[in-house]
């Protein structure tokens, strides 16, 4: 079992930045893939970023390429997203995921999500 829990959200303007954090209990961190995603209002859950169990691989979303970096210290068991130049679209609810298998595939385990809101 993997706990998580989400912290970091708030209401920004666009263009601030924020920085989200992942805390994991439960088993160590270096044991699983790390993913953020988010839900905005009336639509799906999207994928957001993801990165491997050392931290050396990341993948993200076009729509968020270039201004959000998705890191990880394992000593700290926590993951994080750092989310600048953001947007009004960037407004969702954020859940940060975990992935027990070898490859990335559909996460083993959700938190309960931070509320991100970016005013115009």
């Amino acid at each position: 079992q993997v706990q998580l829990v989400e912290s970091g959200g708030g209401l920004v303007q666009a263009g601030d930045s924020l920085r989200l954090s992942c805390a994991a209990s439960g088993r160590p961190l270096s044991s699983v893939i790390m993913a953020w995603f988010r839900q905005a209002p009336g639509k799906e859950r999207e994928f957001v970023a993801r990165i491997s169990r050392s931290g050396g691989t990341t993948v993200y979303a076009d729509s968020v390429k270039g201004r959000f970096i998705i890191s990880r210290d394992n000593a700290k068991n926590t993951a994080y997203l750092q989310m600048n130049s953001l947007k009004p679209e960037d407004t969702a609810v954020y859940y940060c995921a975990a992935e027990v298998g070898l490859v990335f595939t559909k996460p083993d385990y959700w938190g309960l999500g931070t509320q991100v809101t970016i005013s115009s």
